[in-house]
């Protein structure tokens, strides 16, 4: 069915709709995180970029990117309708990702980043690996 708005109408429209998080990605981390007995990180803290965790002791930032809004190279894809806005959004956030970590290490932060897949279960010991490393090398 075509659209019976204009695509300024669209536009505007869309432009108004926010998003919440990746919620379940994040719980994800959560969880694993309670299990490993990790302390000390806050969710929501007003912070460049808007990290998914921040660790203020240790001046860490970590983002949980998702496959498909951050074009994860082992999972990312690309939609087969409207493919130049796609390539256009997903190639925005990835230099926005790059603007956001550079930002963040000038200012003295480390910033890890972690794909949604490595939080599946069968990822879990090598994740846990490179978290615990990050946390260590923070202090």
């Amino acid at each position: 069915m075509a659209d019976v708005l204009t695509k300024a109408q669209r536009s505007q429209i869309m432009s108004k709709v926010r998003g919440r998080g990746n919620e379940s990605t994040e719980l994800a981390l959560l969880e694993i995180f309670r299990s490993q007995h990790i302390t000390g990180w806050r969710r929501q803290q007003p912070l460049f970029g808007k990290p998914d965790f921040v660790f203020h002791k240790l001046r860490l930032a970590i983002f949980i990117d998702g496959c498909f809004w951050h074009n994860c190279p082992l999972h990312g894809r690309q939609p087969k309708s409207h493919r130049s806005f796609w390539r256009n959004k997903l190639e925005t956030n990835k230099a926005r990702d790059r603007l956001v970590t550079r930002t963040l290490r000038r200012s003295g932060w480390q910033v890890f980043r972690i794909w949604e897949h490595n939080l599946a279960p069968k990822f879990r010991t090598k994740f846990l690996k490179h978290l615990n490393k990050a946390l260590a090398d923070s202090l």
